[in-house]
């Protein structure tokens, strides 16, 4: 197994290249943003242990260029940013795990091995159905190079359809997910999709008659 390190302090650098190879791992080193992205996107890593505070590109831009490439090496972040925040937004640009300095070594390797046995699925952070994108981390829709403005729940709802691309959601389902309680009355669905329509065009979300909606893009 062959892991990255992207990590700009360079006693931690040390420490975590030698208990690495310690349990038998190939490990590589970057202590700049640049030098770790070149190396995540031209070599094959298992694994991927990454700083976000970084000389030159920060990790966050790591993971965004290496998820916009679809490589789906599991990341690790480990940072002093620990936050709430600064957790939500590593985890919503692609990284698998989050763990703040400082940290104990056998809590990093056994969430390093827990990456590692679940391997590398593609799981693209931005979804894509046509030509229709939604970035789940920032909330913003485009169709084609067109931005366009959605309202939170026009988001919500098309979020939902794109994670299921091809098949035909029910009303029921979409109330269900997209709107806080079962309570509310089927015809929101309508009203939303009509919302769509008008901002993405009719052919954007297809209904299935007698069955529900599916999005299709264009």
């Amino acid at each position: 197994m062959r892991i990255l390190v992207v990590e700009d302090e360079a006693v931690l650098a040390r420490a975590l290249r030698r208990g690495l190879q310690a349990e038998g791992f190939a490990v590589d080193v970057a202590t700049d943003g640049d030098t770790g992205l070149q190396l995540a996107l031209e070599d094959d890593h298992d694994a991927v242990v990454l700083d976000l505070m970084l000389p030159g590109r920060s990790g966050l831009e790591i993971l965004r260029e290496m998820r916009r490439a679809e490589i789906w090496t599991p990341v690790l972040v480990l940072s002093a940013k620990d936050s709430d925040d600064d957790v939500t937004r590593g985890l919503d640009v692609g990284a698998d795990d989050y763990l703040a300095k400082p940290f104990a070594f056998s809590v990093l390797l056994a969430r390093l091995r827990a990456l590692l046995r679940r391997g590398a699925p593609p799981r693209p952070a931005v979804l894509q159905v046509g030509n229709l994108t939604l970035d789940p981390a920032t909330r913003e829709v485009r169709q084609g190079d067109v931005p366009v403005e959605l309202t939170t729940r026009e988001t919500a709802l098309l979020e939902h359809l794109m994670r299921r691309p091809g098949e035909v959601l029910t009303k029921v389902e979409l109330r269900d997910h997209v709107w806080d309680t079962a309570g509310d009355d089927l015809n929101v669905v309508e009203v939303y999709v009509g919302y769509l329509r008008r901002k993405l065009g009719r052919a954007a979300v297809e209904t299935v008659r007698g069955a529900g909606y599916r999005v299709v893009g264009r």
